[in-house]
C-alpha cells in the first residue's frame, strides 16, 4: 500500500492558497494511486516546538527528565516515523516574508536528523530519504523570478537545497504566485495552480 504523508502549514485556514492546491493534489493522487493510504498533519493547528538546548542534549544521549520535553522529544520521534513511512510527501507551503512559515521550519527540524534522512560518509553527506516523491504546493504573494525580486525567494530555493541534502533531488512544485496583486490574480493563479495538481501524473 502506498503511503502518502500530507503536511499544511498555513496559518490562514480555508483562506489559504497552498491548503487549497496541497488539497487538491491529494485529491489527484487518491485518484490515480490505488490503495493510497493519508497521514494528514496540520503544523498551524497543532504546532511543533521549536528545537531548544534540552532537544539537543537528549540526541546527544542526555537522560530527559522533564515530562513537557519527554513529551515533545516523543512526538518529534513520531513526526520523523511518518516521514520516513511515507512514500510520497505532499507539503503545502505559503511564502511569509521570502522564506518558510516558521511552523514549518520546526517540522522540517525535525525530519533532518542524522543516521535517520542524512549521514556523513567519507565523501561528505549522502542523503538517505531517496526514492520519496515529494510534491510542494507553493503560495507567493509576488513574482520571484527575476531580478530583483529573484534574490528575495527563500522558499522554494531553502526546500529544494533541503530536500535535496536528506536525498530527494527533484521534488516538484506547483505555485500559485502573484496572489497579493489583486482579486483577479489571485483567482488566475489559483485556477492555474488546482489545474496543474488535476494534470499530476501518477
Amino acid at each position: 500500500m502506498t503511503q502518502l504523508l500530507h503536511i499544511d502549514s498555513s496559518v490562514l485556514g480555508p483562506n489559504s492558497v497552498s491548503r487549497q492546491v496541497s488539497a487538491a493534489i491529494v485529491a489527484r493522487l487518491r485518484q490515480i494511486t490505488p490503495g493510497l493510504e493519508v497521514t494528514y498533519r496540520d503544523l498551524a493547528a497543532a504546532p511543533l516546538a521549536h528545537l531548544s538546548g534540552a532537544h539537543l542534549a537528549v540526541a546527544h544521549g542526555a537522560p530527559v527528565d522533564d515530562p513537557a520535553v519527554q513529551a515533545d522529544v516523543a512526538t518529534g520521534q513520531a513526526v520523523l516515523e511518518e516521514f520516513l513511512r511515507a512514500d510520497i510527501v505532499v507539503l503545502g507551503a505559503p511564502m511569509y516574508n521570502f522564506s518558510i512559515p516558521s511552523q514549518l521550519k520546526a517540522w522540517i527540524d525535525r525530519i533532518v536528523v542524522a543516521g535517520k534522512t542524512f549521514r556523513y560518509g567519507a565523501n561528505g553527506p549522502e542523503g538517505l530519504a531517496a526514492g520519496k516523491r515529494v510534491i510542494v504546493a507553493v503560495s507567493r504573494g509576488g513574482y520571484y523570478g527575476a531580478a530583483p525580486m529573484a534574490a528575495l525567494e527563500h522558499l522554494e530555493t531553502y526546500l529544494r537545497g533541503v530536500f535535496g541534502f536528506i536525498g530527494v533531488t527533484a521534488p516538484e512544485f506547483v505555485a500559485a504566485d502573484g496572489i497579493m496583486i489583486g482579486p483577479e490574480q489571485r483567482e488566475q493563479a489559483l485556477a492555474n495552480a488546482l489545474q496543474t495538481a488535476g494534470g499530476l501524473a501518477a
